[in-house]
C-alpha cells in the first residue's frame, strides 16, 4: 500500500517503455524525487538569503511560513494551527494555511453568472481605484469556505460584525485584499513568536505574486518589504532540486544562490503612513482575533 519514503533529490530508477509512451517521456530517462508537492517546490525556489525571510506561496490558497532546521512541536505551534512539513535537505517548513485569491475567483464567477465578465487585470484596476477605507473581515471565516455567491457571503460576514457591505465591486475586491494582508500579518506575528526570530522580508511566489495591489497592501500591513517572484516557483523548484540531485548544485545555499540569480523579484516597500496600522487594529477588533494568540476573544 505505501512505498518507501524517500527525500527530495533521490533517483528512483528510470522510465520503462510502457509508462514512457503513455506519459510522453523517453524510455530510460531517470526518475528523481522532487520536493514532494507544489508548495514544497515553490518554497525551494524562493530566493531566501538568510534565516529572517518568510515565504508566501500565493494563489488560490495562501501558505505562509519560514524554513527551519528542525520541527517546532511546542504547544504554541499547535495552538496557532501551524504545521511542520518536510523540506529539502532535511529542512522543515513551519507554515500556516490561509485563504487566498479563491475569494476573488468566486466573486468573479458570481459576477460572470450575473452577466458581467472582467479579467483579473480589470478587477485589480477596480480595486486600486476603490476607497482605501473599506470594511475588513477574517478571510478564513467558515462561511467563506464553500463555493457559491461569494459577494453575498462576504456581505453576511460583514453584517455580523456590524459593518456595511462594500458599495461596489471595486470596494469588495479591495476589502478582500486588505483582509488577506491583515491575516498575513497575524500569521507573521505568530511565526515570529514560535520560531523566535524577527522576520524582515517576505518572498511572495506563485500566481498571486502577479497581483501588485495585494503585494503592496501586504508590505504596508506587515511594515516589511515584499519581494514578488518567481511566479512559476513550483517549476523552478523542481528543476533546482533535480540539479541538486545530479550534483550540479552543491547544497541548499548553492541552490538558493541560483534561484536568486534566475529571477528578478519586484520589490514592494511598505507605506510609512499610520493608516495600514490603524486598519490592522480595526481588523483585530472586528474579527475578535488577537495578535500573538490563536483564539478569538470571547463575544
Amino acid at each position: 500500500f505505501a512505498g518507501e519514503v524517500t527525500p527530495p533529490g533521490v533517483e528512483l530508477g528510470s522510465v520503462i517503455e510502457a509508462h514512457g509512451n503513455a506519459a510522453g517521456a523517453a524510455t530510460g530517462a531517470p526518475v528523481r524525487t522532487v520536493a514532494g508537492h507544489d508548495t514544497a517546490s515553490a518554497f525551494a525556489a524562493a530566493p531566501l538569503s538568510g534565516s529572517h525571510g518568510a515565504v508566501l506561496s500565493s494563489g488560490t490558497w495562501s501558505l505562509l511560513g519560514v524554513e527551519l532546521s528542525e520541527p517546532e512541536l511546542g504547544p504554541e505551534a499547535a495552538a496557532f494551527n501551524l504545521t511542520n512539513e518536510s523540506g529539502i535537505n532535511g529542512t522543515t517548513r513551519l507554515l500556516r494555511n490561509v485563504m487566498g485569491l479563491w475569494l476573488v475567483q468566486e466573486c468573479r464567477r458570481a459576477w460572470r453568472a450575473a452577466g458581467t465578465d472582467r479579467d483579473y487585470d480589470e478587477l485589480q484596476t477596480l480595486a486600486r481605484r476603490a476607497s482605501p477605507n473599506v470594511p475588513v473581515f477574517d478571510p478564513d471565516h467558515p462561511t467563506l469556505l464553500r463555493s457559491g455567491d461569494m459577494p453575498a457571503r462576504i456581505a453576511e460576514v460583514l453584517a455580523a460584525t456590524g459593518q456595511p457591505a462594500p458599495a461596489d465591486s471595486g470596494e469588495l475586491l479591495r476589502s478582500i485584499l486588505i483582509s488577506l494582508a491583515c491575516k498575513y500579518r497575524l500569521v507573521i506575528e505568530q511565526l515570529e513568536q514560535v520560531a523566535d526570530r524577527r522576520i524582515d522580508t517576505v518572498h511572495a511566489v506563485g500566481g498571486g505574486a502577479r497581483n501588485e495591489l495585494l503585494c503592496q497592501l501586504t508590505a504596508d500591513l506587515l511594515d516589511r518589504p515584499v519581494l514578488a517572484g518567481p511566479v512559476e516557483a513550483t517549476a523552478l523548484g523542481n528543476v533546482l532540486v533535480q540539479a541538486l540531485a545530479v550534483g550540479e548544485l552543491a547544497n541548499l545555499a548553492d541552490l538558493r544562490r541560483v534561484a536568486a540569480r534566475s529571477v528578478s523579484p519586484r520589490r514592494f516597500e511598505p507605506d510609512s503612513s499610520h493608516s495600514a496600522q490603524d486598519t490592522y487594529q480595526r481588523f483585530l477588533a472586528v474579527t475578535g482575533l488577537v495578535a500573538n494568540r490563536a483564539v478569538r476573544t470571547p463575544a
